[in-house]
């Protein structure tokens, strides 16, 4: 039976409030099955899932949904993402689920008399993609979950129709966003009490959530891309200029791809191909890094962090050069991006004293939204899911739609911005990524399992837009590299750099003043920020044969749930 949500909160408190509040950066450790998110009511709901004899697919699509209700800035049903499937016997799976292009969409649709138009890129209906997350998670379910799927969804509706405590953390996260959602009237009803922001410890109750879910329970994808929900999502888009039609959500149809594979000092890294960019990108970055011997440089030495921004730079402009949606993109160069003989080659052009120049007209060697959120989950078998997906922004388009309770993306704004628009300032314009019908556009989501000697290691990923890619690959140094265990690893700062704009941006205090000033003396520009990503991660220790467990402090409801 499923739990109420009230008893289902109180069991979360005894599992995973401990994780976030425990001193030190010791790692969750479980035997049998491990959950990872960026919200504990919905690790805890994953981990139930398992209990019940549900396998890591079941407990990962258990846990998406939950976050769609209590993790509403990036957790969703109207958004997309990817799921990275390592299975304990059998090849790795890639499900794309990103969102799509609508018939209408074109090259040019962000521009305005012929100039660029941010609010039309990243604001409003026009800049809603077709939701492909329940398509996606329903795909991965039927393939392997083993579990009925109304069981997997119904703690969600339990969450959304009986209400949930308010967190701190969500509390002050909709109180940022509140003057944006005021302005939608059912964006207004859902996620304030009448205009007025929610406090913590308030119940967050979403009857009309509720009721979507419920039909997406009773019908799986249909409930969703047809029917009552379908209507409520086209008569939104009519009132409010978006292009999304009936045709458009009853022809979506989820990706089963081959995941990117590359090696890095005895692991085999597992990651997600186009239209995710993280995974070539990350593959590219550790081949380069993998000629030298990062742990005798020092953990975030000069010489170190100047060597990993080289690599960053690199992968990045490689990235905005040649990746997109590869059924609009066959030629993608994706054998020499992966390959150690094209990483030898970058590695020559890096100057071990001297920052190279990023420079939108020079590809020699050479602004996505933050708000994405991660899950990583391992069953007994020891079967792996790593799963990122996103509304884009921080509650996407910040428009529920009337009736059904849920947030639209705005995921039209990871296409380019317009044909050779790209700029110093980190403006793309490269044609791999233009909008066109039917089109995925490019993400940094890099789900990515790591294995060893035939069992697993590490299972990660992380929120953060474009530097997403980067603080995945600090993880894994962090573990293969540096020797930490995972919350170590998790804990450490980090720091980023995408080619443009031509800047390292580093969690304030991470790196050392002498470090800071040596990295200037090389000709780097620095620029401190608040945090970087969220990483949910699982390290699994062959010889004892227990899991570890990291959520990521950086977020106070991040837990891991472990049985």
């Amino acid at each position: 039976m499923r739990p109420h949500a009230p008893a289902l909160l109180a069991a979360v408190s005894i599992l995973a409030v401990p994780v976030a509040a425990r001193a030190g950066s010791q790692p969750l450790r479980a035997k049998h099955g491990m959950v990872v998110s960026q919200q504990f009511a919905a690790s805890q709901v994953g981990v139930e899932v398992l209990w019940e004899g549900g396998n890591a697919v079941d407990a990962a699509v258990a846990t998406a949904f939950a976050l769609a209700v209590v993790h509403p800035s990036a957790g969703n049903v109207g958004g997309g993402g990817f799921l990275l499937l390592r299975p304990a016997k059998g090849e790795p799976i890639a499900y794309d689920f990103r969102e799509t292009a609508p018939a209408r969409a074109t090259p040019t649709m962000f521009l305005s008399e012929g100039r660029y138009d941010k609010e039309r890129h990243h604001e409003g209906l026009l800049s809603a993609g077709v939701p492909g997350t329940v398509a996606g998670l329903h795909l991965a379910w039927k393939e392997h979950g083993t579990l009925p799927w109304k069981r997997l969804v119904a703690p969600a509706i339990g969450l959304a129709e009986e209400g949930f405590p308010v967190t701190e953390e969500l509390a002050r996260d909709l109180r940022r966003v509140l003057p944006e959602l005021l302005k939608h009237p059912a964006s207004r009803a859902a996620f304030t009490r009448e205009g007025k922001p929610y406090e913590a410890g308030d119940l967050l109750v979403q009857k009309d959530l509720a009721s979507t879910l419920k039909r997406i329970a009773d019908k799986g994808p249909a409930g969703f891309y047809e029917g009552e929900t379908a209507r409520l999502i086209v008569k939104e888009m009519e009132r409010g200029g978006g292009l999304v039609t009936q045709a458009d959500l009853a022809a979506y149809r989820p990706k089963v791809r081959i995941p990117v594979r590359g090696q890095y000092r005895g692991h085999d890294v597992i990651s997600m191909p186009p239209p995710s960019s993280g995974g070539t990108a990350l593959i590219q970055m550790l081949n380069i890094l993998e000629q030298d011997d990062l742990g005798a440089m020092g953990f975030r030495s000069a010489a170190s962090v100047h060597l990993i921004t080289e690599a960053m730079r690199r992968a990045f402009a490689d990235r905005a050069r040649h990746l997109g949606d590869p059924d609009h993109n066959p030629d993608m160069p994706m054998t020499r991006l992966l390959s150690k003989d094209y990483a030898r080659e970058l590695r020559r052009t890096i100057d071990p004293q001297r920052a190279s120049v990023s420079s939108p007209s020079s590809f020699e060697w050479p602004a996505e939204s933050e708000e994405t959120t991660h899950l990583s989950v391992v069953d007994d078998q020891r079967n792996a899911v790593a799963l990122t997906y996103t509304l884009e922004a921080g509650y996407g388009s910040k428009i529920v739609v009337p009736g059904a309770g849920f947030l639209l993306n705005n995921e039209m704004g990871d296409f380019n911005a317009g044909p050779g628009l790209t700029d110093e300032k980190g403006l793309i314009g490269t044609e791999p990524n233009l909008a066109a019908p039917g089109k995925r556009m490019l993400s940094s989501m890099a789900p990515t399992i790591l294995a060893k000697d035939g069992a697993l290691r590490l299972v990660t990923g992380s929120p953060g837009g474009r530097t997403i890619i980067n603080t995945v690959l600090h993880t894994i140094l962090n573990v293969v590299d540096h020797g930490m265990n995972v919350q170590e690893a998790v804990d450490a700062p980090r720091f980023h750099h995408q080619w443009l704009p031509d800047v390292i941006r580093y969690e304030r205090h991470g790196l050392s003043p002498d470090t800071l000033a040596l990295l200037a003396e090389r000709g780097h520009r620095l620029e401190p920020i608040g945090i970087q990503g969220v990483v949910a991660a699982i390290a699994f220790d062959r010889e004892k044969g227990v899991l570890e467990g990291a959520a990521d402090r950086r977020w106070a409801d991040s837990a891991a749930a472990g049985r």
